[in-house]
């Protein structure tokens, strides 16, 4: 198993950066560089909640991948989960934890992860796929962030 920790200061209320996390269009407008969208059966906009499937379309690699995820845990406004129920990976769960701090809310990203393929999958995520899945992350964050701080600010 692979797994990938990032941690993002956002000058907001951990409330706020809760609800944007989880907000299926701002995921997707933060990840217009892949030509990320939602599709039916799963939640397309809204707060995922809960026991929802979010159905992702992109383009990662050059190639169009599908990952359709399910809302495993929701503990508003501290953190939620989500684990792969079909993908490109042979496991794959996000924790997305928030922690509020003097400073705002402190946004920790825990990805834990398994590619198929054995050894072929394993020297895969280390040559490209940690890369890419930390590249999607930043680029998410730093939306987050904006979005947040713009809202936060009186």
């Amino acid at each position: 198993m692979s797994v990938l920790i990032t941690t993002t200061l956002i000058h907001a209320p951990a409330a706020l950066v809760f609800d944007l996390a989880r907000d299926v269009r701002e995921h997707t407008a933060a990840l217009v560089h892949t030509a990320e969208r939602t599709v039916a059966p799963g939640r397309v906009s809204g707060l995922l909640e809960a026991g929802d499937l979010v159905c992702f379309r992109a383009r990662h690699f050059g190639l169009p991948l599908a990952l359709d995820a399910r809302v495993v845990e929701v503990d508003a406004p501290r953190r939620f989960s989500d684990e792969q129920v079909r993908g490109p990976f042979r496991t794959l769960r996000h924790d997305h934890v928030f922690a509020e701090t003097g400073a705002g809310t402190l946004v920790t990203d825990r990805i834990v992860w398994e590619s198929p393929l054995g050894l072929l999958g394993r020297v895969a995520d280390e040559v490209a796929v940690r890369r890419q899945l930390l590249s999607i992350l930043i680029a998410r964050n730093a939306h987050l962030k904006r979005r947040a701080e713009v809202r936060a600010t009186p």
